[in-house]
């Protein structure tokens, strides 16, 4: 079976993350999203930014571990938050009606860019200028 094609970075400030997912989400990547997600819990994280600007698919599986860390950390009195989704997971997203769960925003509206509307409450996202870590990759053996 070959390596699923996803790379995921983090990166912390104090109790928030951002993580970077840069490939394909499928049936083979999804439990590498699910575990780098379940890491933010377990470090203390609970504020969860998931920038999906570089995910070229994300099929239901990706969906089905978005909405499970989403409950996971809602749980432990966190919010996870997806942004820049791809067109695979916009249309998944649609038809199903949950964004709302998992951009934050009210049905039929755009999704915001992780720099159009600053969170009041939590602290800024990471600064993009300090480079990203791999934290999980499908590529390393």
């Amino acid at each position: 079976m070959p390596l699923p094609q996803l790379t995921i970075y983090r990166h912390d400030r104090r109790k928030r993350a951002l993580i970077t997912l840069a490939g394909e989400i499928d049936l083979d990547s999804a439990p590498l999203v699910c575990t780098a997600l379940e890491g933010c819990l377990i470090d203390g994280i609970r504020v969860v930014d998931v920038d999906l600007t570089p995910v070229t698919f994300c099929d239901c599986s990706g969906l089905n571990t978005f909405l499970y860390a989403e409950q996971r950390t809602r749980e432990a009195g966190g919010t996870l938050r997806l942004h820049n989704p791809p067109p695979s997971l916009a249309q998944i997203l649609d038809l199903t009606g949950c964004g709302f769960l998992l951009l934050g925003i009210p049905l039929g509206h755009p999704a915001p860019s992780l720099g159009d509307v600053p969170d009041p409450v939590a602290p800024a996202l990471p600064d993009r200028s300090v480079p990203l870590v791999t934290v999980l990759s499908g590529e390393v053996r």
